[in-house]
């Protein structure tokens, strides 16, 4: 406790601390390693008077014993330890020093816990005991047991030695050294093919023994691929057919570990061949899944069934396609295999391959003619998985393949799959073969949507792909058959690109949507906060004039509801107001009162001032207008009388129509005008 001492002198700890770290440059990393552990795991109890001994022993200062430590070079204008002042007086129940005596581990038999097991970086093993709470009450390296002498000849193939310790007096080979692990499997797992004709001789009847898990010798031979040993056990009687608990046959690994040489050793001694794992797995199968053609041939001849699944339903030829093993598949349907095998899920060999994405397994199974018109489980063709996936090649072999009734009676179309998974390659293939592109989701598929989506072109501008919503367009697709219509959904995500193809292709920039009805175009809604989006709509046909239609007027307005719950049960009790008018839906002066849009409110008056003529301005719109001082000027545009040439403007806009203003024979800087561009009316 020297060092401890030491330690508490303010002048001589910086020496002190180097002069500590040179006692421990001998140790080896994993000492140190250890050191650090046992130490930090300690549970010292300090008092405040010694919290500055506590912070000091974040490092090494108990030297270890002399006989395995090599003396380190010391300052000799160190003080000594005699020189300083005597450590603090300690109690055998509280330790200062960073390194008290170690505690003894509990017993792992008695011990009222778990006691876990886990390996550190440097492949130090460790164990922990932990309280029934999960708090831990100790951490020792794990105890390394000593080989027993038999098991450690037999290890390094001492014939000699082995032959001696299996025939000495009292020598028990029956007796385990582990749970359940003999000599015998000791030389079948080191592959001691002589040590096992030694142990065999002095001891024939453990050759069947079988380990904690249930493997037997010969299970232990296979999975260690030792061939010489398995050849020794099965000469000496071992039971070929003996699985361990997971119900694994000495056959069933050798396919495991693709060996054709212990396969064919195994089958020379009458194996049976159609046992089933304990998830219903074959060795033929195992086979196909390796792609071995050698060993199913064996498999095959020695009698093994190509139509036995497993648990789940998946047969050989099945497991062939989803893993895309060509030679397996070829050689199974030459051999008579289901063509059309289904997996308990409904799906085939040829959807799972276009799963998976095998295109020449695909090839083959069409060749072959595989139904490419059974659904799974989920009622999708191989070709909606396909389209799915992205693979053009696959979808182009399925199309002549596939019946498009059976594609209608899924409810669901390739393209729709397609549009999700952004492939607009494979959607553009499906086009070009002719697939309806306004095709709808059936009402049961659409459901599982919340927004209750339908159509092609919806998908595919949620997803904001303007390519593939170019394709869709020029292809036919119809922007106005979804409740929910793809203009708003452009306008909410604020792509102005989107919004401008759709109106081009004749999108209902008035529409509202059935289930939240509103007095003024939805699209509106989703728009105001982008004012250029916004004024394109209004320029190629958006209402503005219902934007002002107020059942309130000049009126006092009903508080605005802010609560769902306040929403849903909305009741006013102004009695100018008619019950067929309580009805009609959201108003164009309680939408733009919402918090998140009301800042714009100025602005937003003031671009659809530009599209209406003679409007009476609410109170609630009064009410924003006088909320900001700049403002005040868009109350003076909308007081009437409004300039001739507005109503001019409105009233040919009315006659002639949006799109058709470009025919008509008027100067350049006219049309401007009527198109609400900027610049005067006499720039011709």
């Amino acid at each position: 406790m020297a060092a401890a001492g030491i330690s508490r002198s303010g002048s001589a700890a910086p020496s002190l601390a180097f002069e500590d770290y040179s006692l421990y440059s001998n140790l080896s990393d994993d000492e140190l390693m250890q050191l650090a552990i046992e130490r930090s795991l300690t549970d010292t109890h300090c008092n405040t008077s010694n919290a500055n001994a506590a912070a000091a022993a974040t490092t090494p200062h108990h030297r270890p014993d002399s006989n395995n430590l090599r003396p380190a070079a010391r300052n000799t204008n160190q003080p000594s330890p005699s020189s300083q002042n005597p450590p603090p007086t300690q109690t055998s129940a509280h330790y200062s020093s960073p390194n008290p005596p170690s505690e003894k581990p509990p017993d792992p038999k008695t011990f009222d816990g778990t006691v876990s097991r886990f390996v550190t970086g440097s492949g130090k093993k460790m164990m922990v005991y932990r309280r029934a709470d999960g708090s831990m009450v100790h951490m020792v390296p794990e105890p390394e047991e000593e080989e027993e002498p038999l098991f450690s000849a037999i290890h390094v193939g001492d014939v000699s030695r082995v032959r001696a310790l299996a025939t000495r007096p009292g020598t028990n080979l029956m007796l385990p050294s582990k749970p359940g692990w003999l000599a015998i499997h000791q030389a079948a797992w080191s592959g001691q093919d002589t040590c096992l004709r030694v142990l065999l001789s002095a001891q024939p009847g453990m050759i069947n023994k079988r380990t904690e898990r249930g493997e037997s010798a010969l299970l232990v031979a296979v999975s260690k691929d030792h061939l010489r040993c398995v050849e020794v056990l099965l000469e000496n009687g071992a039971d070929p057919n003996i699985p361990n608990y997971d119900r694994e046959t000495p056959l069933y690994k050798a396919c495991e570990r693709n060996s054709a040489a212990m396969v064919a050793t195994l089958l020379n001694h009458g194996v049976a061949v159609n046992t089933h794992c304990i998830q219903g797995w074959t060795a033929l199968q195992e086979a196909v899944c390796r792609n071995n053609i050698e060993i199913c041939e064996m498999l095959l001849k020695a009698g093994a069934k190509h139509n036995l699944s497993n648990m789940y339903g998946i047969s050989p030829l099945f497991t062939a396609a989803q893993s895309g093993q060509l030679a397996a598949l070829r050689y199974l349907l030459r051999h008579g295999a289901d063509i059309n095998t289904q997996a308990a899920d409904g799906a085939t060999a040829l959807y799972e391959a276009a799963k998976n994405g095998h295109e020449q397994v695909v090839e083959l199974l069409l060749s072959q003619n595989a139904d490419a018109n059974k659904p799974g489980k989920t009622g999708l063709l191989p070709l909606h998985i396909a389209a799915q996936r992205g693979s053009e090649t696959i979808v182009s072999m399925l199309i002549p393949a596939t019946s498009k009734a059976r594609v209608r009676r899924t409810g669901i179309s390739p393209l729709h799959l397609a549009a999700e998974r952004n492939r607009n390659d494979v959607l553009e293939t499906l086009i070009e073969a002719g697939f309806d592109v306004n095709a709808p989701l059936s009402e049961e598929r659409s459901k599982m949507y919340e927004d209750r989506r339908s159509t092609v072109l919806y998908f595919s501008v949620i997803n904001n792909n303007i390519d593939a919503v170019r394709v869709l367009l020029a292809a036919g697709a119809n922007p106005n058959l979804d409740m929910f219509r793809p203009l708003m959904v452009a306008a909410r995500l604020g792509c102005i690109q989107t919004v401008t193809l759709l109106v081009e292709h004749g999108a209902d920039i008035n529409a509202c949507i059935p289930t939240h009805p509103t007095t003024f175009p939805a699209v509106y809604m989703f728009s105001m906060k982008y004012l250029p989006m916004f004024k394109y709509l209004l320029d190629h046909g958006g209402h503005a004039l219902s934007c002002f239609d107020c059942v309130y007027g000049s009126q006092p307005h009903p508080p605005i509801k802010t609560t769902r719950s306040e929403r849903d049960h909305l009741s006013y009790t102004d009695s100018v107001l008619p019950e067929t008018q309580q009805t009609r839906g959201v108003q164009f002066c309680e939408m733009i009162s919402a918090p998140n849009i009301c800042r714009w409110a100025g602005p937003i008056i003031d671009v659809l001032l530009d599209y209406v003529g003679h409007v009476h301005l609410c109170s609630r719109l009064m009410e924003h207008l006088n909320s900001f001082h700049d403002w005040s000027i868009i109350k003076d545009k909308a007081a009437p009388p409004r300039p001739l040439l507005q109503l001019c403007r409105l009233q040919i806009l009315q006659l002639v129509g949006h799109r058709q203003l470009k025919k008509l024979p008027l100067p350049g800087g006219l049309i401007r005008f009527l198109k609400h561009q900027e610049g005067p009316v006499n720039d011709c």
